[in-house]
């Protein structure tokens, strides 16, 4: 029985040359890597081996997020969900899907998702690769049965063959392909130089108000805002996020029941039962509603939902303390976040040739 089955094994190898099948097509880009700049208050980009930006893949991954033909009805495309013009926002608690189904989620900005060690609300991809082709199969989002569909829409426009050639080597369209040019694209995605920055990084003592200087103090002081515990400031730069995961309480019922169980759905570890992914602030003024159900409206409701604490349940993070802010305090905290708007690269929205959406 051994015998055969080495047999069989030696035969199976042999078939690609036997029958002059080709190797698998490498979804590795081809030409010349670029450095992806990043803006002051950012540090640089972490980049895989096995991806590595080239000004095609970018070009590339830019067409591809504003192309609804990757959806099943040509209706969504990345960018309905991740809208330029509303900070890669949409605006909407929950997102809408072919067919007007709602998901269950509010999206977050793809702005600065290349820092995040996780991606999406639940940490289940753990790359910009993975992430980009989750929403395609989504059944709720884009509906895609699987990739092959998406594949066989590219290949009928022959201008993305040119565009996968000087890619890839070759105008063969893979979803590995459009995964890790998106990928690209969104790295480039790069959010910083905001007031803040200049505060912080430059020297620019006038870049803040008053107001915004105190709320800084609150932002940073354990026992009044102790928001820095989970969105993290360094001394070089700031991400505004731990990239884990936590349980605030938000989306919990009277009851004690999880709306959604969050991190739990991908670990099944009880204590990450309602945990979710901190978001950066980065931008936040600008990308409400805000909670991963888009729960609360502005960002005063935010701040008054910690500092009262969030909602008790048994698993809430012990750094959720509650904590004492008077109005002006709140106040000044507000003042502060809206410091954190950047600016956006001048390359992030639609190519010029409109005929590709």
């Amino acid at each position: 029985m051994v015998r055969v089955l080495l047999y069989l094994s030696a035969w199976f190898a042999v078939i690609p040359f036997a029958t002059g099948c080709r190797a698998r097509i490498s979804d590795r880009p081809v030409g010349e890597p670029v450095t992806i700049q990043h803006p002051l208050g950012l540090p640089p980009v972490a980049i895989p081996a096995n991806n590595p930006p080239t000004a095609a893949t970018i070009a590339l991954g830019r067409v591809l997020f504003y192309d609804s033909r990757v959806s099943l009805d040509g209706t969504i495309a990345c960018s309905s969900c991740h809208d330029p013009r509303r900070y890669f926002t949409d605006h909407t608690a929950v997102s809408i899907g072919v067919g007007g189904l709602k998901g269950t989620r509010n999206a977050p900005t793809v702005l600065n998702a290349a820092y995040l060690p996780f991606q999406f609300w639940d940490g289940r991809a753990i790359s910009l690769e993975q992430q980009a082709g989750s929403p395609i199969i989504n059944p709720v989002e884009m509906r895609q049965k699987d990739g092959t569909a998406v594949v066989s829409k590219l290949k009928a426009d022959s201008r993305y063959h040119t565009m996968f050639q000087n890619a890839f080597g070759s105008p063969d369209i893979t979803m590995g392909r459009v995964e890790n040019s998106l990928a690209s694209f969104e790295r480039t995605l790069l959010s910083g130089d905001a007031p803040f920055d200049r505060y912080e990084y430059s020297g620019d003592k006038a870049a803040l108000t008053e107001s915004q200087i105190r709320g800084l103090a609150v932002f940073l002081d354990p026992q009044r805002g102790n928001c820095a515990v989970c969105h993290t400031i360094n001394k070089e730069f700031a991400l505004f996020t731990d990239g884990q995961f936590h349980n605030t309480g938000e989306g919990v019922g009277d009851s004690g029941e999880f709306g959604d169980v969050g991190r739990y759905h991908e670990t099944k570890v009880t204590t990450d039962l309602g945990a979710f992914l901190t978001p950066s602030l980065r931008n936040v003024a600008n990308t409400a509603p805000y909670m991963h159900d888009g729960h609360l409206k502005s960002l005063k409701e935010v701040v008054d939902f910690y500092a009262g604490q969030g909602n008790s349940n048994p698993y809430l993070d012990p750094e959720m303390k509650k904590i004492h802010l008077t109005g002006r305090e709140r106040e000044d905290l507000v003042a502060f976040l809206q410091s954190l708007t950047g600016t956006i690269p001048p390359d992030a929205g639609p190519p010029r040739e409109t005929s590709f959406r």
